[in-house]
């Protein structure tokens, strides 16, 4: 009985160094990954490769991250029948061990990558993202996944949106949940997610709803009256949000475009009124407040990237004074 407890606690002390020595090599050695599926992706045709993707996405193995970014970056080759590595200049890692690999074999191939799965590939990385702590990250990748996400990213988003505090983001998830459940076959997940995407105020959302209450032949695309009627009514609130929108678009727009005119109108009459001179500078002099506003934006960038938020007080008295002390030199030296 002794002896028993010994070994369980001789066990547990291993697993725990392991776990430690793990944590402590995660940024210079990656988890290994399963070969079969290592092994698709870089030898597979196309569908083999979105395939592979799709295992990895639904494994949640964040070592997989690397190598998908990798492949995307064109820095994945193979080497003889069943080798993949990862190649950065002169070093190399095993794909599948995330072992270092030295020296580089010869005759080695590059894996080409096409369009379809570059698309596969940024869908695959934003999923994996939804992990990070930086909520920047995170609410990067989901909106990019609410316009390109498909079957295969649905555990990971599922996942993700059970673990995500920011309120914002949970809800861009929710929405490329119901996205992608609107095709399920389960009548149940299609009805909930019509009702989840009434909440959506994506262009590509409306498109989704219309194309279940068309007709195609004489026939509804969707034979289920309750899903359809659902739809119905989701595509209106979702055309109502998108005609707000439009219009609050509109007003700025002509607010801004007639504010500008206002300017020249107002800069040709009081020049001209007061020199007898008719001035057509204020392009130039737009131009340069605005250049002034950018070459501020920069330096913020670069200097002061936690105050990144609060250039714009700075930017426009700047903008301002750069224009005038521009103007009073036209002044002196030209006209």
């Amino acid at each position: 009985m002794k002896r028993e407890r010994g070994n369980g606690l001789a066990a547990s002390c291993i697993r725990l160094a392991s776990a430690l020595l793990l944590a402590l090599f995660a940024g210079t050695a990656a988890a290994a990954l399963p070969a079969d599926v290592v092994k698709r992706l870089a030898f597979g045709d196309g569908d083999e490769r979105a395939q592979a993707i799709g295992a990895l996405v639904a494994g949640g193995d964040a070592a997989a991250l690397p190598l998908l970014q990798a492949l995307l970056d064109g820095e994945v080759q193979t080497a003889g029948e069943d080798r993949v590595l990862i190649v950065k200049g002169d070093a190399a890692t095993d794909a599948v061990t995330g072992a270092a690999v030295s020296p580089l074999p010869e005759g080695r191939d590059d894996v080409v990558v096409n369009n379809r799965l570059r698309r596969t590939l940024g869908t695959a990385i934003a999923a994996f993202r939804l992990a990070s702590p930086d909520r920047t990250v995170r609410l990067a990748a989901a909106k990019e996944l609410q316009n390109s996400a498909d079957e295969d990213a649905l555990p990971a988003i599922v996942a993700a949106a059970a673990k995500e505090p920011d309120p914002e983001i949970r809800g861009l998830l929710a929405l490329t949940q119901a996205s992608i459940e609107l095709a399920s076959p389960d009548r149940a997940k299609r009805l909930a997610a019509v009702r989840a995407l009434a909440g959506s105020d994506a262009g590509a959302t409306k498109t989704l709803l219309a194309g279940i209450v068309e007709k195609k032949d004489g026939r509804f695309v969707e034979t289920d009256d309750e899903i359809r009627a659902e739809a119905q009514r989701s595509l209106a609130a979702v055309e109502g949000r998108l005609a707000k929108g439009d219009v609050a678009a509109r007003v700025f727009s002509g607010i801004s475009l007639g504010t500008i005119l206002l300017l020249a109108a107002l800069g040709l009459a009081i020049t001209y009124g007061l020199m007898g001179v008719i001035n057509m500078a204020h392009g130039e002099l737009i131009m340069i407040g605005a250049y002034a506003t950018y070459v501020v934006q920069n330096l913020f960038r670069q200097h002061l990237p936690g105050a990144f938020d609060w250039y714009l007080l700075f930017a426009v008295p700047v903008a301002f004074a750069v224009s005038g002390a521009t103007g009073v030199l036209l002044e002196r030296t030209v006209i």
